[in-house]
């Protein structure tokens, strides 16, 4: 483990990065399963699952920026687990709005 030590591994980063590579073999499943169409949708491009995908991603990436930028990373509640309990920061709510935005992405682009 000391090859990635570098990096503050926090149970919202290991979510990330599980949720990032699941979506990855997901989306090559369907590829292959599925074959993929170009669509044009509200963008007036033609665009592919990766596309979207990939705009979804950025789009996400804007998110929460943004929110940290505006409203920071303060918790907002803490679960009574453990000894000290586990507090849920306001990052969840700006990934909330992020997956709603992928949703939206992924049906209208």
């Amino acid at each position: 483990m000391e090859s990635i030590a570098w990096m503050a591994w926090t149970l919202p980063t290991a979510i990330f990065f599980a949720a990032l590579a699941c979506t990855l073999a997901v989306m090559t499943w369907l590829a292959a399963v599925y074959p993929e169409a170009e669509r044009v949708g509200v963008l007036r491009i033609p665009t592919t699952r990766g596309d979207r995908l990939f705009i979804s991603l950025i789009s996400a990436a804007v998110i929460h920026l943004l929110w940290i930028g505006f409203f920071g990373t303060d918790a907002i509640a803490t679960l009574p687990i453990g000894e000290d309990g586990v507090e849920i920061s306001r990052l969840w709510l700006a990934s909330g709005i992020s997956l709603v935005t992928a949703v939206l992405i992924f049906r209208t682009v």
